[in-house]
C-alpha cells in the first residue's frame, strides 16, 4: 500500500460518528463504512452529509427522514404537500439558505419552523435563531424535496433582486432594441422614458431567459396574494419568479407598452406582438395575449423563432417512410395538405418546414395566418384582420387572383374558407392548412361535418399529418429499465419488435435536462388519401372505416408512432402514454 492510500485509510478511520449518521448506523439503514464514506465526502466538497450519501445511493431520503424523526422525536412533514409563503422564505438570507440548506417553513409568532434533513446540525440552528431573532424549531423534510424546494427558493431571490437591482453588471439589456404592435421592423422602440427602470430590466432579463432556456411561452399571473411567473419548457410549466404582487399592474403595463396595447384597457382581452432584435441577423417575435381575471391581467407571451423554421425535415421526428410520403405530396402540383392536432402541437413548424422545401425562386407562396407566427423571406405572408374584413376567405380570394402555386391557410375554420381551399387545390395548386382534431381519420369526417362535398374532399385532400409532441429523453442520464414482454405487448408493442429485443428507458434527471428531459420531437400519423380511402368518403364511411383501412395500407397511428420513439431509446413509455392513448 502507497503512502498516499495509507493517509486516506487512516483518515477515514478517524471520522467520528455521532448523531444522525450514527443513528442511521445503528438502525441499519447504512453501512458503518458509507456513513464514514458520505461524512468525508462532506466535508471535503463542503457539502452535507445527507446529500453525499443520497448521492451515493446508499440510503433513500425517506429512509433517511423516517429515522431521523423517529430517533430524535422532530416532526415529519412532506414538502410537497405544504404552499410554502414567499414571505417566511425571505426572513432567512439567500446565503444561508444556499449554505446550510434548510428552508423556512412557516412563522407562529417568535417561532420559526425550519424545514432541515438533519435535526442535529446545529450549527445551521443557531445560525438561522442569530440572523433572524426568532426561536427556532426543526422540522425533518426529505433531502431531494428539500433541495428542489431550496434551490426554488434561491431563484426567487434572485429574481427581485435583478428586478430591484440598477447596476453596472446587466448593462446588456440595455443594448436590446425591442418594437411592437404592427410597426414589428421600425424603429420607433416601445420602451418607456427611463430604459434602466428595475421593471424594465427585470421584464427584459425574464424574456433573454425565456430564449436561453428554450422555452416556449411566457405566463405572468396575478392572484390575490402571489403574482408569478413560469415558463413552458419542453410542454410543461416550471414556475420561474415570484415577484411582489404590488408589482402586478406596473408588469402588466410594462408588457402591453411593449406590445403597444392599450394601457388604459383591462376589461377585454387584447392581442398583440413584440419583436426583440438580439444582434444584427437574429430577432425573436413574441406574441402577446392579454387576459382579464379576477386578481389583475394574466398575460401569456408566445416566443416565435424563425429558426424553427430551418431545422429541416430530418431534425422533426418523421419516420423515413413518413417522411418519404411528406416530400412525395409537397412535390405534387396540386392538391391539400393538411395537418392536425391540438393548440401547441407543432403544426406550424410542420408546415414552415413544407414552405421551406418549396420556397424557390420559381414558386410563388401566400399565406394567410392569424397571426403570422414565422417570419420567411420569399414568402407572401398576409395577417388576417377580420375587424376590417380581411378574413381567411377573402384573404384565399385575393391569392387567386395574384397567379399563386402553393397556397398555406392558417386555419380551416368555417365552410366558405373550406370550399374556396378545396376549389384552390382541384384547379392546379398546392395547399397547406391545418384542422383541430384529434388524428387523421376523424379530420375527413370533420370536413363532411363542417358542409363539404364528400366528393369535393375525395378529390382534393392529397395527405393528412396527425401530430403530437413529446418530450426527448436527456442523453446524459436516462436509464435503462426491465420491463416484461407481456407489459410491452399489452402497451401495444408488435410482437415481432418484442422477439428482436429492444431497450427501455425512463427519466432520471441531472444538471443537463428538466426532470430527465431535454427538448421535444414530433409523433406523427402520415395519412396519404387513397383511392379506398377516397370511395369510402364518398360513401358516407366514418372515421373507424378509414382508420381501418388506412391501417391495412400500412399507416402508423399515433400510438403505434410513439411506441417507436420508445424502442428507439429516444423518450420514455411514460411520455408516451401521457401524449397518446392506447
Amino acid at each position: 500500500m502507497n503512502e498516499n492510500a495509507a493517509l486516506a485509510q487512516t483518515t477515514r478511520h478517524a471520522v467520528l460518528l455521532s448523531g444522525l449518521p450514527q443513528r442511521l448506523v445503528q438502525d441499519g439503514v447504512v453501512t458503518e463504512h458509507e456513513a464514514r464514506t458520505a461524512l468525508l465526502a462532506a466535508r471535503e466538497r463542503k457539502s452535507h452529509f445527507v446529500t453525499q450519501l443520497v448521492a451515493a445511493g446508499a440510503a433513500k431520503p425517506r429512509d433517511i427522514a423516517v429515522v431521523a424523526s423517529m430517533d430524535f422525536g422532530v416532526p415529519l412533514m412532506d414538502l410537497d404537500a405544504l404552499t410554502i409563503d414567499s414571505d417566511v422564505t425571505r426572513l432567512v438570507s439567500e446565503k444561508l439558505l444556499a449554505k446550510h440548506r434548510v428552508l423556512p417553513m412557516y412563522r407562529r409568532g417568535k417561532r420559526l419552523f425550519l424545514g432541515v434533513a438533519d435535526p442535529t446540525d446545529l450549527h445551521a440552528i443557531d445560525e438561522i435563531k442569530f440572523q433572524t431573532g426568532l426561536s427556532v424549531d426543526a422540522i425533518v423534510v426529505e433531502d431531494d424535496k428539500l433541495q428542489r424546494a431550496v434551490d426554488k427558493a434561491i431563484e426567487q431571490f434572485e429574481a427581485q433582486a435583478n428586478m430591484l437591482a440598477v447596476d453596472d453588471e446587466m448593462v446588456d439589456l440595455q443594448g436590446l432594441e425591442i418594437s411592437g404592435g404592427d410597426d414589428l421592423e421600425g424603429e420607433a422602440s416601445a420602451t418607456t422614458d427611463v430604459d434602466d427602470a428595475p421593471i424594465v430590466r427585470f421584464v427584459n432579463k425574464l424574456m433573454l431567459d425565456a430564449i436561453r432556456r428554450g422555452a416556449s411561452d411566457l405566463h405572468f399571473e396575478p392572484y390575490e396574494k402571489i403574482y408569478r411567473v413560469r415558463f413552458r419548457m419542453d410542454g410543461v410549466l416550471k414556475e420561474i419568479a415570484q415577484p411582489p404582487v404590488q408589482l402586478a399592474p406596473k408588469l402588466a403595463a410594462r408588457l402591453k407598452v411593449m406590445a403597444r396595447l392599450d394601457i388604459a384597457e383591462r376589461r377585454v382581452p387584447q392581442d398583440g406582438r413584440i419583436k426583440m432584435r438580439l444582434s444584427k441577423n437574429r430577432a425573436i417575435d413574441f406574441r402577446v395575449s392579454t387576459c382579464p381575471t379576477l386578481y389583475g391581467e394574466k398575460i401569456v407571451m408566445r416566443i416565435l423563432d424563425p429558426s424553427q423554421a430551418m431545422l429541416g425535415i430530418d431534425a422533426l421526428g418523421y419516420e423515413p417512410f413518413q417522411k418519404d410520403i411528406y416530400l412525395k405530396c409537397l412535390a405534387k402540383p396540386q392538391g391539400m395538405i393538411l395537418v392536425t392536432g391540438p393548440t401547441g402541437s407543432g403544426k406550424t413548424v410542420s408546415l414552415y418546414t413544407g414552405l421551406n422545401i418549396l420556397n424557390r425562386e420559381d414558386t410563388n407562396i401566400s399565406t394567410a395566418e392569424d397571426p403570422v407566427e414565422i417570419n420567411l423571406p420569399g414568402v407572401n405572408q398576409v395577417n388576417v384582420n377580420p375587424k376590417v374584413g380581411l378574413t381567411f376567405a377573402s384573404a384565399l380570394r385575393a391569392f387567386l387572383r395574384q397567379d399563386p402555386d402553393v397556397v398555406m391557410v392558417g386555419e380551416i375554420r368555417d365552410l366558405e374558407t373550406a370550399e374556396i381551399a378545396i376549389k384552390a387545390a382541384q384547379t392546379g395548386h398546392l395547399v397547406l392548412s391545418t384542422l383541430h382534431t384529434n388524428d387523421a381519420p376523424q379530420t375527413l369526417t370533420r370536413l363532411v361535418d363542417m358542409g363539404v362535398k364528400p366528393y369535393a374532399i375525395a378529390t382534393s385532400v392529397s395527405l393528412i399529418i396527425a401530430q403530437r409532441l413529446a418530450r426527448r429523453l436527456c442523453v446524459h442520464c436516462k436509464q435503462p429499465i426491465d420491463v416484461p414482454a407481456e407489459a410491452l405487448r399489452k402497451e401495444g408493442f408488435p410482437d415481432e419488435e418484442i422477439a428482436r429485443g429492444f431497450q427501455v428507458f425512463a427519466p432520471k434527471g441531472c444538471n443537463h435536462c428538466t426532470d430527465g428531459y431535454k427538448g421535444r420531437m414530433g409523433i406523427y400519423q402520415v395519412m396519404p388519401v387513397t383511392e379506398e380511402i377516397g370511395h369510402l368518403i364518398m360513401t358516407g364511411g366514418n372515421a373507424m372505416e378509414i382508420t381501418a383501412s388506412a391501417k391495412a395500407s400500412g399507416v402508423w397511428d399515433l400510438r403505434r408512432a410513439g411506441l417507436a420513439k420508445v424502442s428507439a431509446g429516444l423518450t420514455s413509455l411514460e411520455e408516451i402514454n401521457s401524449v397518446t392513448i392506447d
